[in-house]
């Protein structure tokens, strides 16, 4: 296809890391064994299914999601392999590429500290392109995308056939705001591995960023089709449902999120998508209970921040302070895990605390890695705090695909029919507060019903002429 680019517990983990070890150890032997594969096969009956260990390893050095329980039993063993050979450059990689993707499943960024640690003393052992591309997924996951693109293309120099380095390419120029790169690293992509479910996957990111949501569809709906293993099927799925639920499309969104839970029962950023389908609606116990489920075991600032605004339009502000409090807890984590949390919590402060704070976190953002999504987040910002006309240029850039802001957003479309109505441009307003609600009448429980009464406000336009001279 051508690619038209004009377009835990303490004790619990300690029990499980030692119960991993343990299972390691008879992986590792069968892995020294001497012998070719056909060798091995020739001496038994049978060739033993791979591992935990193996099948995490395989995931984590292809760049897609890992099952929880294989990564804890890779990390248990490239942990004892370490300890046994601290010069192992190639285990010290794999072990800082699982703890990554370990927090970034997990929402836990007390591991991106160790994984730093680990992808360093591989790095200092020997330049190799997973240890850079690791250190380049690590700050795609601490939201470091300037840093990103620098380890990415780092790694591009040394290993240019490499596709995996290529994919962590496209999710930093993505988190940079540079269309162009990402286009770039997309091409690149395809014609390294062309077909996979995960090249399928970030296809249909990219699509979904430019406003191409049919080809965005069709895309991740074949990498669902095509996924191998559950935990990678299920995080498909679940972006599937995102791109179902921008759409409007409630109940398939639902469909999408309960199959990704079922499929993966680690999928939590699934059941968060639950909430949001159930709250859309009108299943509300059931959205509440979702989002609390998902936030006991991943805690995600961005899902806190939904559960809150959901208890807040049944006007229960009272126990929005627990998720809101939850999301300030996590943001000071991920700060002290290396990670930037600014835009959601720059979403948080525009709407719910301090606006003049909230501009400055973003615009300080904005200089870092002006993407589309914090183009918006700082323009909403500048409105909340009674600066409409400077926002107006950002809203404008969020909604804009000459400018790239491509993206089919109700949320953006809304925010910049808001500031338009605060400067008297009522036409305009009108105009996109109904194209909010037309991509998605249910785009959130705070903001959707505001469209509706301020478009009652601004009644029917004028069939009238203009007034005599």
């Amino acid at each position: 296809m051508t690619i038209r680019l004009q377009r835990r517990p303490v004790g619990w983990r300690r029990w499980l890391v030692a119960s991993a070890a343990g299972c390691a150890v008879l992986g590792g032997v069968l892995a020294l064994l001497p012998g070719s594969p056909g060798e091995l096969w020739a001496r038994g009956p049978a060739a033993p299914a791979p591992g935990p260990a193996a099948l995490a390893h395989d995931a984590v050095a292809a760049g897609v999601p890992a099952a929880l329980p294989d990564l804890a039993v890779l990390i248990g063993d490239r942990e004892a392999r370490v300890r046994a050979r601290p010069l192992d450059a190639r285990s010290w990689a794999v072990l800082g590429a699982a703890y990554v993707e370990q927090g970034r499943r997990t929402a836990d960024p007390a591991r991106f500290p160790q994984a730093e640690r680990a992808l360093r003393t591989a790095l200092r052992l020997a330049e190799s392109p997973a240890a850079l591309e690791g250190l380049a997924a690590l700050a795609v996951a601490r939201r470091d995308f300037a840093g990103a693109a620098r380890w990415g293309e780092r790694a591009r120099r040394l290993a240019p056939g490499r596709w995996t380095t290529q994919a962590v390419l496209v999710d930093a120029y993505t988190g940079l705001g540079d269309h162009e790169a990402v286009g770039r690293a997309l091409e690149r992509l395809v014609e390294l591995r062309p077909g996979t479910a995960a090249v399928r996957a970030r296809k249909a990111a990219v699509y979904r960023d430019r406003g191409w949501r049919e080809d965005a569809v069709a895309q991740i709906t074949d990498a669902v089709a095509t996924a191998t293993a559950p935990a990678e099927r299920a995080a498909y799925l679940e972006q599937a449902g995102r791109l179902a639920f921008e759409r409007g499309e409630r109940e398939e969104a639902l469909r999408y999120f309960q199959e990704a839970l079922r499929t993966d029962p680690d999928q939590r950023a699934a059941q968060a998508g639950q909430g949001r389908a159930l709250a859309a609606l009108g299943r509300t116990s059931e959205a509440l209970t979702a989002y609390q489920a998902a936030l006991e075991r991943q805690p995600r600032p961005e899902d806190a921040l939904e559960l809150g605004e959901l208890y807040e339009s049944l006007g229960l502000g009272r126990a929005a302070r627990v998720p809101y409090g939850l999301l300030r807890e996590r943001v000071r984590v991920a700060a002290a895990g290396g990670a930037d949390e600014e835009l959601v919590l720059g979403r948080f402060e525009a709407e719910h605390g301090d606006a003049a704070a909230a501009v400055r976190r973003l615009r300080a953002e904005w200089r870092r890695q002006p993407a589309t999504a914090v183009a918006d987040a700082l323009g909403w910002a500048l409105h909340r705090a009674g600066r409409a006309r400077e926002a107006l240029g950002y809203a404008v850039r969020a909604t804009d695909g000459e400018r790239g802001g491509g993206v089919r957003s109700a949320a953006y479309v809304y925010h910049r029919g808001m500031i338009e109505r605060e400067l008297g441009r009522y036409g305009a307003a009108r105009r996109h507060l109904q194209e909010a609600l037309r991509i998605n009448p249910w785009f959130s429980p705070l903001d959707a019903p505001r469209a509706r009464e301020t478009l009652a406000e601004l009644g029917e336009p004028s069939v009238e002429g203009p007034p005599p001279r």
